[in-house]
This record gives C-alpha cells, structure tokens and sequence, in this order.
C-alpha cells in the first residue's frame, strides 16, 4: 500500500479539488482547479505525471456526488473503464458524502478544508 501515490479528485460547481498523499499519511499535492479542464487529456496527464515523478503507481479515487460512476462532466469523458488502468495509474470511483463545512488544522490558505477528500481516499484503500 505504500508504494503507491493516492488521489482523490472531487469535482464540485465551480472547482475540482485534488489530494494526492503517498501512502495514507504524507501530502504530496492539494490542489482547487477550475471545474473543468481545457483539455480532456488533463486528469491523465496530471495521473501520469505524478507516477513519474515519483517513480510510483497512482491510485485514483474519482468522487461523484451521485451513484458511481454517474458524473457527467467533460472533465472525464476521456476515461471510461478501458482507459481507467494503465501501467501508471488506476481510477476508481467513489459515492460522495455531503458535509458541512468544517475548520482544519491543515488549512492551506487558498485551496481549503480536504479532510472530507482525505476521508473518502481512506475508504478506497480500504476496499
């Protein structure tokens, strides 16, 4: 489990987060994007990236505020289930929970509270 880089990307209204951790514990990256990219190639190449920059396999979480799978974004439109696994990353989809805002002791000014993110990384590498 610890050989692997953990992302977890939550599209929302107006903006994409994005956590990534190495293993459990460790923050690589926090990220608010714009909710959408430019270009459909983004979300892979972020994944790719961040697999070769860390010389690790990443392991995605895609969080919908719906049932599985259910998000219809541009964002993924590039990754259905065959474009899901490569050699550098999997994606996995994950049911969002719905929270009220809450303060953090790991508040980044800027991009924000992603305990609720981190959480639903947690479920993930539990399955």
């Amino acid at each position: 489990m610890e050989d692997r880089i953990w992302v977890g990307i939550h599209r929302r209204a107006s903006t994409t987060r994005v956590l990534a951790t190495a293993g459990r514990g460790q923050t690589l990256l926090k990220a608010r994007l714009a909710a959408d990219p430019w270009h459909q190639r983004a979300l892979p190449s972020l994944l790719e990236a961040l697999a070769l920059w860390h010389k690790q396999q990443v392991h995605a979480v895609l969080v919908a505020d719906g049932p599985a799978g259910s998000c219809d974004t541009g964002l993924f439109a590039d990754l259905a289930a065959e474009h899901a696994r490569t050699p550098l990353y999997t994606l996995d989809w994950a049911e969002g929970r719905r929270r009220g805002p809450r303060r953090s002791s790991e508040r980044v000014d800027g991009v924000g509270d992603f305990r609720d993110l981190r959480q639903l990384m947690l479920f993930a590498v539990a399955r």
